[in-house]
């Protein structure tokens, strides 16, 4: 039995007075109305204008930190004007993400962080049919050559000596697998052109807001010994590091003599004489083939 249908016999068996029974019913209405607006497979207001307008206010005021302007996707949120998404592609998949988040990434459950304001259920709703009016009709097609991409990837670029592909490759760098479909083209050229302008988030911990971050870390233990290598986790006493020779080391902060963080990334500037335009563009090709499987 439903709530509301035991509300009901709550009331034959047990009559209210007037205004207990008046506000009973108000009570019953709104139950039903947000049961009607949460229980919908589909957006209620799809194709609507209006809603689209009012979900582009919202999506800019909750959003668009991680998404970027346009849904075209950030620094930490993917690009959500692609056709596929990777958390399910209906209307209430899509309520569903927004709503509750994704556990283990950086998707937080509506109105949990101090990013935007929260959002009632047709709010959620107005930011899906905006995400609707920006959607791509279907998948884009590649500019580059994939295969040649590979090549470079896995070669001459040397890409896979710090990232992995479908599990192979390198670990100082994140893991690519999916960032072909997390992410738009151009972002992705920028992250090769511009790797310190916006660091990629890490390993996720349930006390933090945000993943940790790609950061640039030196340290000098009690004997002297310097260490580079990028930050992997870390807490008030204690730091993890992995070395450019990938190897994770652990240390209790109060015995290092020196801590020094950088936002440079240990990434190279991959510059239009290192990697041209071209081969840059059949790299993102072969990014893009793997993330859209």
């Amino acid at each position: 039995m439903n709530s509301r249908a035991k509300t009901l016999l709550d009331l034959k068996m047990h009559p209210l007075p007037m205004p207990a029974l008046m506000r009973a019913a108000v009570l019953i209405c709104l139950v039903g109305a947000a049961t009607a607006l949460l229980g919908q497979d589909k957006n209620p207001f799809a194709g609507d204008a209006e809603a689209a307008k009012r979900g582009e206010f919202h999506f800019r005021i909750n959003c668009a930190f991680c998404h970027g302007l346009g849904a075209r996707g950030g620094g930490r949120g993917p690009d959500l004007t692609r056709p596929q998404k990777r958390h399910g592609n209906s209307d209430a998949e899509l309520f569903t993400t927004i709503n509750q988040g994704v556990p283990g990434t950086a998707m937080p459950p509506n109105g949990t962080t101090g990013q935007g304001v929260g959002m009632t259920e047709e709010e959620v709703w107005d930011v899906i049919t905006y995400i609707r009016s920006v959607q791509l009709k279907a998948p884009a097609q590649l500019a580059g050559d994939t295969a040649h991409g590979k090549q470079l990837f896995y070669g001459d670029a040397n890409c896979s000596g710090c990232h992995m592909v479908e599990g192979k490759g390198g670990r100082l760098g994140p893991d690519l697998t999916a960032v072909g479909m997390a992410r738009a083209s151009d972002a992705i050229v920028d992250s090769v052109r511009n790797p310190s302008r916006r660091l990629a988030p890490g390993l996720l911990e349930a006390t933090k807001e945000f993943p940790q971050e790609y950061e640039t870390v030196t340290v000098v233990t009690a004997q002297g010994q310097e260490i580079k290598g990028v930050t992997m986790n870390e807490d008030n006493f204690s730091l993890q590091v992995m070395d450019t020779g990938e190897q994770i080391h652990l240390y209790e902060k109060d015995k290092l003599r020196s801590i020094k963080k950088s936002r440079t990334s240990m990434m190279p500037i991959y510059g239009a004489a290192l990697l041209s335009d071209q081969d840059l563009q059949d790299v993102v090709a072969f990014l893009q083939s793997v993330g859209g499987k």
